[in-house]
């Protein structure tokens, strides 16, 4: 358990692949933790097999998702660590451009119901919804 208390979610740190399993990888963080490398977290593509992308032995950097002291596990990805190459590499100023998008959501916060059911308010409801649509 000292082990992982020297950890926290969104570190990133370097490890051995120990183990490989048809779920995933496992990988030890120091001598006395070991963490999880779950299959969808190898990489932002599929793969059929860890063993197509993780050997054991290999030494990786991987980003810790979660920490579960209560089990004593701890969630690692590597896809992550890929992800953020790729946003650090991209040149969005010149490669991409992003439209600003407005949402607009309605509730039903300002009409003080409490918890009856939506079916005694339905017709209040559905005609401001309408007013805001049309606006």
């Amino acid at each position: 358990m000292e082990g992982m208390m020297r950890y926290r979610i969104g570190d990133i740190v370097e490890g051995t692949v120990t183990g490989i399993q048809p779920y995933g990888a496992f990988v030890q963080l120091d001598q006395t933790t070991q963490g999880l490398v779950h299959i969808s977290e190898c990489r932002s593509a599929y793969i059929k097999q860890v063993q197509d992308e993780l050997k054991v032995g290999q030494k990786i950097q991987v980003m810790i998702l979660d920490i579960d002291e209560y089990d004593q596990k701890i969630s690692l990805s590597q896809r992550s660590i890929q992800d953020l190459q790729d946003i650090k590499d991209a040149d969005f100023t010149e490669k991409h451009t992003f439209e600003s998008t407005y949402h607009v959501y309605w509730t039903n916060q300002h009409l003080n119901i409490g918890f009856e059911t939506i079916s005694k308010h339905l017709n209040q409801s559905l005609q401001e919804a309408l007013v805001k649509l049309r606006q």
